[in-house]
């Protein structure tokens, strides 16, 4: 493995490099939202322009974040820098980029505590035997309740600072193969239980064959911006939250290749999260674009409905917990290396001032629930997770992708000659040349769109 300098810590595997940035795309974005979008807009109609989207979009972007980590041997606070030493935007924007890694988690960190909340409770029987009305007021009395929401805020940060403080091989890296072979694991047999539910065909139609009358009942522009939308989204691109595991990684092989790996997996994992919701969901006569609700609520009844629910609901919120907790464990990566490159401080130091500035910072998301729902920054039913979701997907994603592309492919950043040289070292897949144009023009004009959409839909829809 190479390294600019001695101190530089690096991944002991191939297989470490795909199973972290997986791990890091495959989020509670795969298996809690794009069930329930695609519930919203059409199943299987929805699910090929997704793919589509993400295939032409998306990928690339993947592509021009781990070139540039793996350039400059550098997190993102500093990548920008390194590849481009005159002062300016560039540079500048490692540091947004940064700090949207912090604002990230200061409320994934709550709803993955929510995971490893319902984990728990699913295993000893806290839910079995409740009904409908018990279920639903049980999340509400979770999330109501400050000092249990800082809690599982709590186990949630503390379980990202003992894997990121023992080190990237043998904690990070480590613990992330572990997580996503279980999450596979388990997710290949809730799939397979789900679909052999008596009235799992209606759900298995809805979900993989095409219908185009599905697609266009809430407006065809409006499913196709959020399929758009969704297949960006799901990769987390723009706040260079995927660059610092390209600063791990050697030159053996070419980039192109292996994210099209990491993108196949992460695509993998949405798609039969799909297989394993909307089979029960029709079996149980369970409405599938529930929204966020279904999964601590609608859900949990399903599981109290069918035989050994109690072992079904824990593995399935086991596999909900492996997928947030792999998302925070690669984010606190990211954030601490920015810690470590910035400051040359070590890695232990930095795990420390990552997390408990993480809870610190989170708190807020957390109480925003109880003690401070009567802050509702955009309307009457926003909480402060609504605002800080916004201030992220709706601004800082968008932009960030629109800044990583002109600084792949522009004379003005770090130029498209030195990406293409970067991105093609080593075996494998060599990126296509004849994107250029498109990466240049057509791209991000459709990010811009996104932008302003995201804001007439938040705003004027």
């Amino acid at each position: 493995m190479s390294e600019n300098n001695n101190s530089r810590e690096t991944l002991g595997s191939r297989l470490g490099f795909i199973f972290l940035s997986a791990g890091c795309a495959i989020g509670l974005g795969n298996v809690w939202r794009f069930p329930f979008i695609t519930g919203q807009y059409g199943g299987a109609a929805f699910v090929l322009i997704y793919i589509f989207f993400l295939l032409f979009l998306a990928l690339p972007i993947l592509v021009m974040e781990f070139a540039v980590g793996r350039a400059s041997q550098r997190s993102v606070s500093q990548s920008f820098s390194v590849l481009y030493p005159k002062k300016g935007f560039w540079g500048l924007w490692g540091y947004v980029g940064w700090a949207a890694c912090c604002l990230l988690m200061m409320y994934y960190t709550v709803v993955a505590g929510w995971m490893v909340a319902y984990t728990v409770y699913s295993a000893v029987g806290t839910l079995e035997g409740m009904s409908p009305e018990q279920v639903g007021g049980f999340f509400g009395s979770l999330i109501s309740d400050p000092e249990r929401s800082a809690l599982w805020l709590y186990a949630a940060v503390s379980i990202g600072f003992i894997v990121c403080c023992a080190g990237l091989r043998n904690g990070v890296e480590r613990v992330t193969k572990i997580m996503m072979c279980g999450l596979l694991l388990i997710m290949l047999a809730l799939a397979v239980r789900s679909v052999t539910l008596d009235g799992s065909e209606k759900g298995l139609s809805f979900y993989l064959e095409p219908n185009f009358a599905n697609l266009t009942s809430k407006g065809f522009w409006t499913s196709v911006y959020a399929a758009l939308g969704q297949s960006f989204f799901t990769l987390g691109l723009g706040i260079g939250s995927m660059a610092v595991f390209g600063s791990y990684i050697s030159k053996e092989r070419s980039l192109m290749g292996e994210s099209l790996i990491i993108t196949g997996l992460d695509t993998f994992v949405a798609l039969t999260a799909g297989l394993i919701i909307f089979p029960a969901c029709f079996a149980y006569g369970i409405n599938p674009d529930a929204g966020p609700g279904l999964i601590f609520i609608t859900l949990p009844n399903m599981f109290n409905s069918m035989p050994n629910g109690r072992i079904w609901g824990s593995l399935f919120f086991l596999f909900m917990t492996f997928a947030a907790l792999s998302t925070v464990i690669a984010v606190f990566e990211n954030i601490i290396a920015c810690f470590m490159d910035k400051f040359g401080i070590g890695r232990v130091s930095a795990s420390i001032i990552t997390c408990v500035g993480i809870f610190l910072l989170s708190l807020p998301c957390a109480f925003g629930f109880n003690i401070w729902s009567g802050f509702q920054p955009l309307g009457s039913g926003s909480n402060v997770l609504d605002l800080e979701d916004f201030i992220l997907s709706n601004n800082i994603l968008p932009i960030g992708t629109i800044v990583y592309l002109l600084f792949c492919v522009t004379r003005y950043g770090w130029g498209w000659d030195n990406f293409i040289r970067e991105v093609d070292t080593g075996k494998g897949l060599k990126f296509p040349k004849f994107l250029r144009g498109y990466l240049t023009y057509v791209v991000p004009v459709i990010m811009l769109v996104i932008l302003i959409v995201g804001y007439w839909e938040k705003f004027a829809g």
